[in-house]
């Protein structure tokens, strides 16, 4: 015992010293503050905050895990931002869906998050400063795009701050974490057709029940003791619920890519995206001879869709994402080549890959 007192002892004494060296590092933080303000810098830097991520992961000697190290540094960076200047950040609520764990994988715990009804909302409340940042769904690896968010790129002019990639793994709960006891299940419709095969082996002949959000259907389940919901852990978490089985989705390789909105783009890191949505003339070999600059250039497209304009018949607006920046030279100079074949662009914003 008296062996074990002396690692605690150890362990304690390590901990002040990190506590002592946490306020150290807040001291200067207030300091930049003072010094960003003298200079009008803004607050919060994705760039800065990825550089410091990169530098201490690749100096970690272990035997810490630096996929822990970062969710650390992520609090303490959001910590830090918070002390600068709170940032408001809107998602497409309500709580615990997986718009606000992403948002809360990003910004950390120390943001004030604002649940919006809908993805118009979020762009809204950007647009209209009652949130410096709004965090909405693109996209997922195995069903698709969002169609709602792209629409809404064309109401607003707002910018793409930078992107988000996160693993969904979904998670069977329910009040009293019995599977006997499961009688009807809820969940968002796209959640739902993520785990369809898993349902049909494990719950033949269950109903199966449409909700608003995967938190919602968490939220509704919470005082029925024979309805179980397809959610987050988040969520399990959040609405007080017992987690029956985990990681219930057909495909294991699950992502879901989120933007950040903003009104204003996030400067060069290196490591970036540009996304653009633009519509060309009705003529053959449009699309063809707007693909060409690229090429030329070099520039890898990494995502091409298109939308009904909603404005003529048949007439379509294209949205295309591509590596780099429009502060390089190649990429600026590949979207003026094709602005001469279209009806019009206009660019969503450059911003830094998500990882």
């Amino acid at each position: 015992m008296s062996g074990l007192k002396k690692f605690r002892d150890k362990i304690d004494n390590i901990d002040s010293e990190i506590l002592e060296l946490l306020n150290k590092r807040t001291e200067v933080v207030l300091d930049v503050k003072k010094a960003k303000q003298t200079g009008q810098i803004t607050v919060y830097s994705p760039a800065r905050e990825r550089e410091i991520l990169k530098r201490l992961t690749a100096s970690n000697r272990g035997p810490f895990p630096n996929e822990t190290l970062k969710l650390i540094y992520r609090e303490i960076l959001s910590s830090s931002v918070s002390l600068q200047q709170p940032l408001a950040v809107s998602y497409l609520g309500p709580a615990a869906t997986y718009t606000h764990l992403s948002a809360k994988r990003q910004f950390g715990a120390s943001a004030i998050y604002q649940p919006e009804s809908t993805i118009r909302d979020v762009f809204t409340a950007v647009s209209d400063g009652s949130a410096q940042y709004g965090v909405v769904p693109i996209e997922n690896s195995n069903e698709g795009v969002v169609n709602y968010t792209l629409d809404m790129f064309m109401d607003f002019d707002l910018k793409i701050a930078f992107e988000i990639m996160l693993k969904i793994s979904h998670n069977l709960m329910s009040k009293t974490g019995k599977k006997s006891s499961v009688k009807h299940i809820y969940s968002h419709p796209q959640a739902t057709a993520q785990c369809r095969r898993w349902l049909e082996r494990n719950f033949p002949g269950v109903t199966v029940i449409d909700e608003a959000s995967t938190a919602d259907a968490a939220r509704k389940i919470a005082k029925q003791s024979s309805s179980a919901a397809i959610a987050s852990e988040l969520a399990a978490s959040e609405y007080k619920l017992k987690i029956i089985k985990k990681g219930i989705e057909d495909y294991k390789n699950n992502y879901t890519r989120f933007m950040v909105i903003a009104k204003s783009s996030t400067p060069k890191t290196g490591r970036d995206k540009t996304s653009i949505m633009f519509s060309i003339k009705d003529r053959a070999g449009a699309l063809y001879s707007i693909m060409q600059p690229f090429a030329k250039h070099k520039i890898s497209l990494t995502k091409i869709e298109s939308r009904p304009s909603k404005r003529k018949a048949w007439e379509y607006i294209f949205f295309v994402d591509m590596e780099g920046h429009t502060e390089s030279k190649k990429v600026s100079s590949a979207i003026e080549e094709i602005k001469k074949d279209c009806l019009f662009l206009k660019v969503l914003g450059s911003y830094p890959s998500g990882e």
